[in-house]
């Protein structure tokens, strides 16, 4: 039975969706001003693994993830390029998507844009200010936290600490309350602007994400998750701004947060300048490598990163990849009862918060015991099963028919003693770009 460690109530919970096997979820997205780093790899990797692991255990998922393209930061940056904040938006949307996909995330269903919600975003703002929620000052209208006794029941506190996420600035003297946030932020001039009956303006950054969720999912839904500093104060001002809206509580039933990626002992972000992209890392070592190594880390556990850790994740990986392909043709007999307890402990692990470094404890033990006795084709098809989930493994599954033609040619010519002819043949299978290495279970074939 599956639990989830809800941020909200601090325990793990047995996962029971609202609605049956359907799983609505949302998690938070990038603010497109700049390169992805590897501490979103992190976040995004680890998240794609668990929708994944969702949809192995048969629940239909829909995976949203917003991406904010109009904020402060946006600003900010475009006017220090020179060029218009929509135009360095699109940019590094599209850079990050681009990533994305070069890191194998491709289970979310929906990329949302903020900009694309403004009449969403203007309709929750006019819904607070009816409600009596929010005001009025001189740059925009605020929501009021004193009308609000709920706030802070998802991080346990109501005041800023130096890891929270702060996207925007929301300073003003006029304020009612210290904490008070933006809900639409009044035009300035040199500032991008959407007209609206709120006047002429641009949202604020944490009414984009409830506006985007209600108009996908309605006022409730199942799951929502993000980076652990997003707890406070952007999504406790979510809770605050739909639940005042509908009157509906809880808005998620499940919290998920992603633990930091730490660099030298402190937090990895664009902010603090001690960022490495995703791209920087990729020059190093490959896309399977950098998400083996966050796939196969308990995402609730802080991580320090180095390319010690990405060598490491390389020949551990290395391990995996070699036992399938030994795996692969092998004719040998499984050993049934231990393929049924390793899947057994396999989805214990994952249904424990989707623990994926038990998991892979579990993977890795099973590997041992096959290389001590025999496996085969159900041996095979379990590592390839779980891979669904974690898609780490190489991809080196389908060999064309002609090279396995010339391993087949080259294994008679090497039981026939004829090592000239075999050496010819292995000669023929590099050039095409394929490794052949001979093994008690017979040839394995890999692609270079």
């Amino acid at each position: 039975m599956l639990k989830i460690y809800n941020t909200l109530t601090r325990k793990k919970e047995t996962f029971r969706p609202i609605n049956g096997k359907k799983v609505n979820l949302f998690a938070c997205g990038p603010t497109v001003y700049d390169f992805a780093h590897v501490g979103h790899a992190k976040t995004f990797i680890q998240f794609d693994v668990i929708v994944k692991y969702l949809r192995w255990k048969g629940y239909k998922v829909f995976y949203l993830e917003n991406i904010t393209d109009i904020d402060d930061k946006i600003i900010n940056r475009a006017r220090e390029r020179n060029i218009s904040p929509s135009e360095l938006a699109k940019r590094f949307e599209s850079e990050f998507l681009k990533d994305m996909k070069s890191l194998g995330v491709d289970s979310v269903n929906k990329y949302a844009k903020a900009t694309d919600y403004i009449k969403e975003i203007e309709s929750q703002v006019k819904r607070l200010i009816e409600r009596g929620y929010a005001y009025k000052i001189s740059d925009g209208y605020y929501f009021d936290l004193s009308k609000d006794q709920d706030y802070g029941k998802l991080a346990k506190r109501k005041f800023e600490e130096a890891e929270d996420a702060v996207s925007r600035i929301d300073e003003n003297k006029e304020k009612r309350n210290k904490g008070d946030f933006c809900l639409w932020k009044f035009y300035k001039e040199g500032d991008p602007y959407w007209e609206s009956s709120l006047g002429r303006g641009r949202p604020g950054w944490h009414i984009e994400d409830t506006a985007i969720t209600e108009k996908e999912f309605g006022p409730q839904y199942d799951i929502h998750g993000g980076a652990m500093d997003l707890i406070f104060p952007h999504h406790e001002a979510e809770i605050a701004q739909m639940e005042s809206i509908s009157g509906k509580k809880p808005l998620v039933r499940y919290w998920i947060h992603i633990a930091f990626l730490n660099i030298d002992k402190q937090k990895m972000s664009k902010s603090l300048g001690n960022f490495i992209t995703i791209r920087e890392a990729l020059e190093k070592y490959d896309a399977k490598t950098l998400r083996f190594l966050f796939a196969s880390n308990y995402h609730r556990t802080p991580m320090n990163f180095s390319y010690k850790k990405l060598e490491q994740s390389k020949n551990a990986l290395r391990r995996l990849n070699d036992f399938a392909a030994k795996l692969r043709n092998s004719k040998e007999k499984d050993d049934l009862k231990l393929v049924a307890k390793a899947r057994k402990n396999f989805e214990e692990a994952m249904d424990d918060d989707f623990d994926s470094s038990k998991a892979f404890q579990v993977i890795f033990d099973f590997v041992r015991e096959v290389n001590k006795n025999s496996g085969g084709k159900k041996s095979y098809e379990f590592i390839r099963d779980v891979d669904r989930i974690f898609n780490v493994l190489s991809d080196n599954e389908i060999i064309p028919k002609e090279i396995s033609k010339l391993a087949e040619e080259r294994e008679i010519a090497r039981k026939g003693k004829d090592w000239k002819k075999a050496d010819e043949i292995r000669g023929r299978i590099n050039k095409s770009g394929y490794l052949i290495e001979d093994s008690d279970r017979g040839p394995i074939i890999k692609k270079v």
